[in-house]
């Protein structure tokens, strides 16, 4: 572990490591791509039932003054007008806050996908450690989030100071003008200074994306170390899996073996090759070949057969291709049927004169 923490991360995430991270709730999420989406959701809103809530707004003060100039009003009448209010109000705020919930939710789940866990609520200790608190406000996020929160405050300084410096000729004569008309023309300034600092916090957004996608991906890296001890846990210790693999083998070649007494010729080509045939007529679509090897395999094979009375027949070509083209127990191609017809004929020959 001492070694590890020295080993530079330089290996890219494995998708365990990624799919870990992620079930901690540990994702690449840009919280300004969320605060742009809800402001320009909030803006749109206003724009579409500005209008519509502005009713609602102005009626709920006629009833409130009319309410105040009635002396005679008592408790029941002053409940029913507190009712009222409450449901005016959510009436007129429900369109801008629906608009916002649902513009927060997509924006979340097009960054990270859909994705629940209860990790990041957890209570840690380390959470509490004084010092881990101070390594976090000397680290690339806290400076990170104070270039955000300088440069938000400067954009909306800007946007405000250059709008409201554009309407300067035009709010000296709203003395002149209604009351309705100076709140309207108030509202669609508000309008215009959120929409322009919309437009210059898209570019905020875009930068704070990119640096939390790379911040993510440079936490996620991995030592060397690292990757090859989750091989391991994954795949298993590749010493293991071949000496697993070696017993394996050897067992399948023991069974093989086994067949060679039983098989009716051994074709070889003839040193490097050894192909046993049975062929039973009772059971059996086509001749199989119940065991091959090359080389001490071969040898082996040869040594097996004679030992029970297999014929041994050299035939390089029929040889070569079967070791090449049939798995040990499959059956012959109609390819070679001619071929080992006639091998076979000629070991029944053999056989009959033998008998």
């Amino acid at each position: 572990m001492a070694e590890q923490s020295f080993q530079e991360r330089s290996e890219k995430p494995t998708a365990k490591k990624r799919s870990e991270a992620r079930n901690k709730g540990n994702v690449a999420k840009s919280r300004e791509a969320a605060s742009v989406a809800v402001l320009f959701a909030g803006m749109s809103t206003l724009s579409v039932f500005g209008s519509f809530m502005y009713s609602h707004l102005r009626t709920v003060m006629e009833k409130g003054l009319v309410m105040v100039e009635n002396p005679d009003v008592d408790l029941l009448g002053l409940m029913d007008l507190c009712r009222d209010m409450v449901l005016r109000f959510i009436v007129i705020l429900l369109p801008t806050m629906a608009a916002v919930v649902v513009v927060s939710v997509l924006v979340n789940v097009m960054q990270t996908g859909i994705m629940f866990t209860w990790e990041p609520l957890a209570p840690k200790m380390s959470k509490m450690n004084p010092m881990t608190g101070l390594a976090r406000l000397v680290s690339k996020q806290a400076f990170m989030e104070a270039f955000k929160s300088l440069a938000k405050l400067a954009i909306v300084g800007c946007v405000a100071y250059w709008t409201v410096k554009g309407e300067m000729d035009r709010l000296l004569t709203l003395g002149g003008l209604e009351v309705s008309s100076v709140g309207l023309y108030i509202f669609k300034i508000v309008l215009k200074i959120f929409f322009r600092v919309g437009l210059a916090m898209i570019l905020l957004a875009v930068i704070d994306y990119v640096f939390q996608k790379w911040q993510y991906e440079d936490k996620l890296k991995m030592t060397k170390q690292e990757v090859k001890e989750e091989f391991k846990r994954t795949e298993g210790d590749p010493l293991v899996k071949s000496r697993i693999r070696r017993v394996q083998q050897e067992l399948a070649r023991r069974r093989m073996m086994q067949e060679v007494p039983r098989a009716d010729v051994v074709v070889t080509n003839p040193v490097h090759l050894a192909v046993a045939i049975r062929y039973d007529r009772a059971f059996m679509r086509a001749p199989e070949v119940v065991a091959k090897g090359a080389e001490l395999v071969a040898e082996r094979i040869k040594a097996l057969a004679k030992e029970h009375g297999v014929p041994v027949l050299e035939n390089k070509a029929l040889a070569r291709d079967l070791y090449k083209n049939v798995d040990i127990g499959g059956e012959i191609p109609s390819d070679f049927y001619q071929a080992v017809a006639e091998v076979l004929a000629y070991v029944y020959r053999l056989k009959g004169k033998k008998a």
